[in-house]
């Protein structure tokens, strides 16, 4: 049984020490603290009605807290404090900006900043016509001698405003950018200049049937989402590099005007540019970069005809959308960031683009968690009532960072927390599976989502934001956010040391999704519709059994493949980072250009593995006899290729056919990590002299027994980010392969350091076993309360723990803060070498005093730790301060109808996106539930 070890009560302010045994042997240091180590969050500034004093007091929070940077996203403001509105980029805005980056510096915090407010890019500087574009299409049917009666004109129906969000407005008239006239014998005219300014046609149509298509150049219509004081307008066009640098130019003369230093990071947020599917020089990019016009082939764009044809098209479309998002702006944005001597932050999810490219091409890729994932762990709480049942797919996770990984970037962040629960009912317990996920998945750079600015008299709840945990000292758990952060320091510490150590690369074949048939020429890859996107497509059976039978992979574009090359057998990225394989999951489509770097990288020395059968078609319109030819002569140069697992010398390479990952992988001579099959999860790094694992018991039991590493290695050491503790590994050598000895209970976690030359010394890890049965805390307990509203000036005596809200102190029922448990018992007489105190059911998070001595903090499952060392002879007093949620006391606001909604815009919603009220809702159980007990260990 693995237990919680001792966490020091230094632990409980904001500096990041370690234990007394760790400081004194090198091999048992944790890696250097720096602000990227520590977790981030993202601050709202609510109608920026900031000020210097409240900042510095958010920033000193933020930094007692454990928190190493902040985000700053401008939103719609509060009501009540208009007068304190201050316009973005203005000068006094941009004073505010500069104090909060020197105020940051002196404190060790770091500060990023959004390139705009709320979400998407876009404001006043955004004219009409530089606005997200939008497609529409009118068709008309002539026969020969006819003329066209009625106005070449298209009106948008106007929208009706969404209930939740003011984000649309009716959009400017739509401008005819093309009309085509495809006859008889694939005759086709171009008649635009034949359309007068009233939209009257002058055209009669030649012999034949004729079908006329006219194609507007629109606008969406939607203003910046949430948007703050002096940052409304229109969203504005992302693919056109024109649109794009004036946006951006507005952000430098802001800086340049007022000497502001810039940030160290610019941030774009999720792509969430809604129907946003044309630009007004789409046409043009489309003919110079598939090599055809669009315009000759519009019914087909329009799903008329031939539908391979129709397929090809669209996927030259989509294909060019993705260029044009990855050059006009995702390069033109990082490129200006670098030129103001900053960097750039960016969520691709929800692009209408390759997301591994535009992940790519930034300096910092990141994902994002939404809503509630399930978790097999015994005592996890989620109520199903009150999460949003959103696609928490783990394999989306692994983007941002397989994009990073392959480029070389030291970073892969994550918006973490997004939705989790609802409002005043998250626990920090049920935040730490989510953020195990995120890190198990290659992030290594959290921040949380999020923190919203409030002055520092704000009366509580604070100023709010409707989609986040509030990370602020407004809520109860924020005086234990020290031991929360400092896990995730601790974590983040190995996570961004030495490398990546992937051996697979995954091809995802985006152009078998790109040719799919669709109802929608415009897709965006929407983090929520995973199941639209990844799962029906092979690509997602393959990973699946690549990362479940221990073959943690990367996934790579054909963009990021292009740029390989082979050195030592290894596929070297342009960054230079080696893996052992590539893996093609069974395709369709797959670019001419892709299979012939493929078959020339094992012709150079790579193993090359094909799932099923070899890809069947080229994708896209363009040249398409000769590249089908060329892919055909291609495949039949490897023709002796049979699909029965088995692998053949290719040059100086190898090339597998498989049926499935799984019976391809052993022949690739890869070494899986067997502890994916013990139902651990885990990923792997590598530096000077050998490994680090982060592993995660994410099932519904313990484990205790070995686990084989895939890794070479003869040594190892253990560190628990949760108590800050750490040991010299109990190993052994099984077959030419280190074992080492884990204990887990469900929701633990642990790192492991190997090495492969020299063996760690240190003070060996503690292994327990159980020494007798539990030892129930039996006897009169006190309660009272601490540091919370309303004040309970009363001490309860009770027979044993239980929740608070039983009490018959009516304030109880609707209190939120912490309570202070505290018994008398006798140390036990049960021979033993330690003692385990187990508090049972914890709501939410508790800190362990005893006979006077802080010892602990208690913060996720389960609710255990050691206390052997620190129990006396005779009586001792256990102390057990436990915090809350904030549930009660907001419910007891809203029925008495007190006013704290006092929010622009959305104001505030619940999980749902409906009205928010806590007025109908039962009181949550609160405090210390138990049952306490002590449980005798003995040292193995």
């Amino acid at each position: 049984m693995h237990t919680r070890g001792l966490l020091i009560a230094c632990l409980l302010i904001c500096s990041f020490q370690l234990p007394t045994q760790a400081q004194q042997n090198e091999t048992l240091r944790w890696p250097p603290v720096h602000p990227e180590t520590r977790p981030w969050t993202r601050w709202w500034w609510l109608g920026n009605a900031v000020d210097t004093p409240g900042l510095a007091y958010n920033l000193q929070a933020f930094q007692q807290a454990g928190i190493g940077g902040v985000e700053i996203t401008p939103i719609y403001g509060t009501k009540g404090f208009e007068q304190r509105f201050i316009p973005f980029l203005s000068p006094q805005w941009m004073h505010m900006l500069g104090y909060t980056i020197n105020e940051g510096k002196r404190l060790g915090l770091t500060v990023d900043m959004n390139t705009g407010t709320g979400w998407p890019f876009g404001g006043p500087g955004i004219k009409p016509e530089d606005a997200a574009g939008k497609v529409y299409f009118k068709e008309y049917t002539l026969q020969g001698g006819q003329q066209l009666q009625e106005p070449v004109r298209y009106d948008p129906p106007r929208r009706s405003q969404p209930t939740e969000q003011p984000s649309h407005q009716p959009p400017p008239p739509a401008v005819l950018q093309a009309l085509m006239a495809y006859g008889p014998q694939g005759r086709i005219l171009n008649l635009t200049e034949k359309v007068n300014a009233a939209g009257a046609l002058n055209w009669t149509a030649p012999a034949g049937s004729w079908q006329l298509v006219a194609l507007f150049n629109g606008k969406t219509g939607q203003k910046v989402k949430r948007a703050s004081p002096g940052g409304e307008g229109w969203v504005m066009d992302h693919f056109s590099k024109p649109v794009v640098t004036g946006y951006l130019e507005g952000f430098t003369t802001a800086f340049k005007q007022t000497g502001t230093p810039a940030p160290h990071a610019f941030f774009n947020d999720s792509y969430e540019v809604f129907g946003a599917d044309w630009s007004a020089d789409l046409l043009q990019e489309f003919a110079k970069r598939r090599g055809y016009r669009l315009e000759d082939y519009l019914p087909a764009f329009l799903g008329h005809g031939n539908q391979d044809t129709v397929r090809r098209v669209v996927n030259d479309y989509r294909e060019t959308l993705s260029d044009m998002l990855l050059e006009n702006f995702t390069h033109n944005w990082t490129s200006w960031a670098h030129h103001m001597g900053s960097t750039t932050r960016n969520q691709a999810h929800g692009s209408p683009a390759n997301l591994l490219d535009l992940y790519a091409a930034v300096d910092v890729p990141e994902c994002e968690s939404f809503g509630t994932t399930h978790f097999n762990i015994p005592g996890l709480r989620i109520d199903s009532n009150e999460i949003r049942h959103t696609e928490a797919n783990p394999l989306m996770l692994k983007f941002a960072p397989s994009a990073a990984h392959i480029t070389g970037k030291k970073f892969a962040s994550a918006e973490t927390f997004t939705w989790l629960t609802e409002h005043f009912k998250t626990a920090l317990s049920q935040c730490k599976p989510e953020l195990d996920n995120m890190l198990l998945s290659g992030v290594n750079h959290v921040l949380f989502h999020g923190t919203p600015y409030s002055p520092k008299d704000a009366p509580w709840p604070g100023w709010l934001f409707y989609a986040s945990v509030e990370f602020s000292p407004y809520n109860t758990f924020w005086r234990y956010m020290p031991a929360f952060t400092g896990y995730i320091t601790r974590v983040q510490s190995f996570l961004q040391d030495g490398m990546p150590d992937n051996h697979v690369l995954l091809y995802w074949p985006v152009a078998d999704i790109w040719q799919s048939p669709m109802s929608d020429p415009y897709y965006q890859f929407v983090i929520g519709k995973t199941a639209e996107w990844m799962n029906p497509f092979p690509f997602y059976t393959a990973a699946n059994a690549l990362v479940n039978s221990g073959y943690d992979v990367d996934f790579i574009s054909d963009r990021l493949l292009l740029q390989t090359a082979v050195h030592d057998g290894n596929i070297s990225t342009a960054a230079g980072s080696p893996y052992k394989t590539i893996v093609v999951p069974a395709c369709k489509f797959i670019p001419l250009e892709t299979m012939q770097h493929l078959v020339q990288l094992a012709k150079e020395g790579a193993t090359v593995v094909f799932l099923e059968h070899l890809p069947e078609d080229v994708p896209g319109l363009q040249q398409l006899t000769a590249r089908r030819q060329a892919l055909a002569q291609l495949k039949q140069s490897l023709n002796n290729i049979a699909f029965t697992n088995k692998g053949i010398s290719f040059g100086q390479g190898h090339i597998i056919g498989a049926t499935t990952a799984g019976a391809a992988m052993p022949l690739t001579g890869l070494r899986p990590e067997t502890m994916a099959q013990q139902g651990l999860r885990y990923i792997r790094r590598r530096y000077d002299q050998g490994n680090y694992y982060f592993i995660a018991n994410q099932q519904a039991r313990a484990f205790d027994g070995w686990v084989t590493l895939a890794s070479s290695g003869n040594s190892a050491a253990l560190f628990d980010a949760y108590t800050g503790t750490s040991g010299i590994g109990r190993t052994r050598q099984q077959n030419g392969q280190l074992q080492v000895y884990l204990q887990l209970q469900p929701d633990e976690s642990i790192i492991i350091k190997t090495t492969r030359d020299n063996t760690l010394q240190g003070n060996p890890w503690a292994y327990w076993q159980p020494a007798g049965e539990p030892q129930p805390l039996t006897g009169k307990w006190d309660l009272a309360f601490t540091g919370g509203e309303p004040a309970i000036k009363k001490t309860f005596t009770l027979d044993k723990p239980s929740s608070w809200t039983l009490l018959p102190d009516s304030a109880a029922k609707i209190y939120a803060g912490a309570g202070r448990y505290r018994i008398s018992f006798d140390k036990p007489a049960t021979v033993a070498d330690d003692w385990l105190l187990d508090l049972g059911t914890v709501r939410e998070s508790a800190r362990i005093i005893l006979n006077g001595r802080p010892l602990d903090t208690l913060w996720a499952l389960p609710f255990r730790t050691r206390i052997g060392q620190y129990l006396k002879a005779g009586k001792n007093v256990l102390e057990v301060e436990v915090v809350n949620l904030p549930a009660n006391r907001i419910a007891d606001y809203d029925r008495k109808g007190k006013e704290w909604r006092i929010f622009y815009e959305i104001n505030f919603v619940n999980v749902f996106y409906k009205p928010f009220s806590a007025a109908d809702w039962a009181p949550v159980p609160s405090g210390l539930l138990g049952p306490v007990s002590l449980v005798p260990l003995k040292r193995e």
